[in-house]
């Protein structure tokens, strides 16, 4: 049984059902948009679309919520080659555990059955939670290594290009894609390449095509693509 199969939200609701259908809600688009981007990558806006909406119901309904999830920097969009693209943040992983985990939360199935999607997401990320330990209620409150400006992103960075050229003697020239791994969920991937591109427009770092012999599709995902669509695959600080 699909998601969109479960039963659908009556099309006039009270105030206070509104409000419990707008909680419900939003844990279900965060819990969707973690499953299709294996909780770090952007996914279409579309693909995300096609995921929520249920049978009665229409993406019109879901505007107000996600506004609100966009709104509080719970998701984050982005437009890529012209097709917009959607991204599960740090601080959506923390609304999404306060939604799953916490005792408050209104979040239930509606109707009795529960759909395969949503219920196999659901399991997917408590597993993930709990043997990575990830996101919990606690940790929710606040999260004191995220990143929130780019100064603190410049000298995280920096940090972390000294870390790895150091320690496997990269001749100052460091993959991208291992800089975005080692930083982490500190930043989420626009915040990280926007970021990275300001460093470069401000002289400090030269981001470069280089040898890509080795370049996995993974890694490939992981670097940076400049204005214009080109690829780069490695960081060269120009202060070293």
């Amino acid at each position: 049984m699909s998601e969109q199969a479960e039963i659908a939200v009556p099309k006039t609701l009270t105030p206070q059902e509104q409000a419990v259908w707008d909680a419900k809600a939003k844990v279900r688009v965060l819990l969707n948009l973690w499953d299709l981007g294996g909780g770090k990558m952007q996914v279409k806006k579309g693909d995300l679309t096609k995921r929520i909406v249920r049978t009665g119901e229409t993406s019109k309904n879901y505007e107000l919520v996600i506004g609100e999830l966009q709104e509080i920097g719970a998701i984050e969009y982005s437009l890529v080659n012209r097709v917009t693209l959607v991204e599960l943040s740090a601080k959506g992983k923390e609304v999404l555990a306060q939604g799953v985990k916490s005792p408050d939360s209104l979040f239930e199935f509606d109707g009795s059955q529960i759909g395969t999607r949503l219920g196999n997401a659901l399991l997917k990320w408590l597993r993930h939670a709990d043997s990575s330990a990830g996101v919990g209620v606690e940790k929710a409150k606040g999260d004191a290594g995220a990143i929130a400006s780019y100064e603190e992103f410049k000298a995280a960075i920096l940090k972390v290009y000294d870390k790895l050229n150091r320690e496997n003697n990269l001749d100052n020239l460091v993959p991208i894609y291992r800089m975005r791994r080692e930083i982490g969920e500190r930043v989420n991937r626009s915040k990280f390449n926007e970021w990275l591109l300001e460093m470069q427009a401000n002289d400090i770092f030269q981001l470069m095509a280089g040898d890509t012999q080795d370049i996995s599709p993974d890694k490939r995902e992981d670097s940076i693509a400049i204005p214009g669509g080109a690829l780069r695959y490695y960081a060269k600080c120009l202060n070293s």
